[in-house]
């Protein structure tokens, strides 16, 4: 990146995004953005800008993941502040979107929070939107601003290429029929064997397996999903893919959200390796995992992205031949 491009461009952290961000920086070749988001004694956010940003194409990155709403208001402060202080545009870069389950009306009486998250961060003043792996893509259409939905493939699949190498039979294996699409394209990204589970959701965090549709007996399994809430799909999953005489079952998913039991349904797991991305901060949570989990950075390919973005170059571009359709 140019001195020219470093004075024209920012790129700024809220409190919980601050490593990734400066992994994107790193790329980019530009130091982060000076801010400051301070809590009130009654909890309440104030986000100053500590640069001129007059005139300049901001961006700003930040998981809207635990603790969702502290993440999202800090979010929406930060375009407003942006906003009054005469930046040129906005990008809302946001690796992991919270509320996104949240996309439909599934029984009376419901919200479609999802919209309204959308809607509040065109209202805060955001330009544009950057979000990866979005838990269905129709979310893209609840923003009335341009959004770029970035695949984790170009950093999973590096690394899932690495497992294939390892386990020439490897078999990849959707826990969903709804994550399908998304599992036939690994499948023919690593040139393997497919496999789907059908799955019944009992409750929020309960769910009932009934069929594994594929021949797993005697291979080894990808279990491939966008995301890793409570575990109780994955796990519930790898019991069934156990007893059906998979060899070793490997999990990959891009958002580690691990809420709830989760890291006891893991450890309990015959899961013998988790791969996540850094789209959600990590912390000391992955401790009692030890060696089993394997984290991978996204940092580059968002500085990709917000490089392009920049240079008003397609997004997509980044990902020809390797898209696929999610649900």
């Amino acid at each position: 990146m140019s001195w020219s491009d470093a004075q024209e461009m920012k790129v700024f952290a809220g409190r919980h995004s601050i490593e990734l961000a400066k992994s994107v920086c790193r790329h980019l070749d530009m130091p982060l953005g000076e801010a400051r988001t301070d809590v009130f004694p009654d909890g309440e956010l104030i986000v100053t800008i500590e640069e001129d940003v007059r005139g300049r194409d901001c961006f700003v990155l930040l998981s809207t993941c635990r603790p969702v709403n502290d993440n999202l208001m800090e979010l929406l402060i930060f375009g407003d502040t942006l906003r009054r202080a005469s930046a040129k545009r906005i990008t809302a870069v946001i690796p992991y979107f919270g509320y996104a389950r949240q996309d439909r009306k599934d029984r009376g009486r419901t919200p479609i929070t999802a919209k309204l998250a959308a809607n509040l961060i065109t209202t805060a003043g955001y330009d544009r939107v950057v979000a990866m792996e979005l838990h269905s893509a129709q979310i893209q259409g609840f923003f009335d601003i341009p959004v770029d939905h970035l695949p984790a493939v170009p950093v999973l699949g590096k690394y899932l290429q690495n497992v294939k190498d390892e386990y020439p039979e490897l078999v990849i294996v959707s826990p969903d029929v709804g994550n399908m699409k998304v599992a036939d394209m690994y499948k023919q990204l690593l040139g393997t064997g497919l496999a789907v589970i059908d799955k019944q959701r009992m409750n929020g965090s309960d769910v009932k397996i009934s069929t594994i549709v594929g021949d797993v007996e005697g291979k080894p399994v990808l279990l491939i999903d966008d995301m890793i809430s409570t575990a109780g799909t994955l796990c519930e999953a790898a019991k069934i893919l156990e007893a059906n005489g998979a060899t070793e079952i490997i999990a990959a998913a891009t958002h580690p959200l691990l809420v709830g039991p989760a890291i006891e349904r893991l450890q309990a797991s015959p899961i013998s390796r988790i791969i996540v991305t850094n789209t959600i901060p990590a912390n000391d949570r992955y401790m009692p995992l030890g060696n089993r989990i394997v984290e991978l950075n996204v940092g580059e390919l968002f500085a990709e992205a917000i490089h392009h973005i920049h240079h008003s170059k397609s997004v997509s571009g980044l990902f020809r031949g390797l898209i696929g359709t999610k649900r």
